[in-house]
């Protein structure tokens, strides 16, 4: 059975020779995330969407220079957070991931280790009352993601839903690895006191 690298390796290769159907595996796998990273960052969905197209294009202009060294998905968000930084500076934004001035109390609510000291009811207990509205548990989640300020946002969906190690989204979003588990933590603790809304 090929590892992880070897069938990224493999995948990488096809996609530097245009294959269609490996574009729209990376394609389907990464798509919306990205939207929801680059509106995060430009905070409109259309100029999102405008910068997630242009990811792609260099996605495939530049898949040949692709060497590796990090994960095809760093690397492709790598790319997706210049382009959003980029155009957020063209329209005199200034976005900044070192969560300097966002609210928290963070002793309040995760131990040492940064685990919950108390586990949100919600989901300890879930119950068909719970569910408002015909809405799911995860999408008031993604709603509470989607609402938490910029840095929190891209950490918490590189980190806890993409699945990229730690170092990795330090190295995409130009952040210190202390920096990344505070972010993480105030995400948490966004989603987690919206949740206690629901209640």
């Amino acid at each position: 059975m090929p590892t992880v690298r070897g069938e990224e390796a493999a995948l990488v290769q096809l996609l530097s020779v245009g294959d269609r159907a490996a574009f729209e595996q990376v394609y389907n796998r990464h798509n919306t995330t990205l939207v929801r990273v680059a509106t995060g960052i430009v905070k409109n969905c259309a100029t999102a969407e405008e910068v997630v197209q242009e990811t792609w294009i260099a996605v495939l202009k530049y898949i040949s220079g692709f060497e590796g060294r990090s994960s095809l998905a760093s690397w492709i968000f790598t790319i997706l957070i210049n382009k959003a930084r980029s155009r957020a500076k063209r329209e005199g934004r200034i976005v900044s991931f070192d969560g300097a001035g966002e609210d928290d109390n963070l002793a309040a609510a995760f131990d040492g280790r940064g685990r919950w000291k108390n586990m949100p009811e919600l989901w300890e207990t879930l119950t068909p009352e719970r569910i408002l509205a015909g809405r799911s548990v995860m999408e008031h989640v993604n709603a509470a993601i989607d609402a938490l300020p910029p840095g929190q946002r891209s950490v918490i969906i590189l980190r806890a839903q993409q699945g990229l190690d730690a170092e990795e989204v330090c190295a995409i979003l130009g952040i210190s690895e202390g920096n990344m588990r505070v972010l993480l933590h105030r995400a948490r603790l966004g989603v987690r006191a919206a949740l206690d809304g629901l209640m």
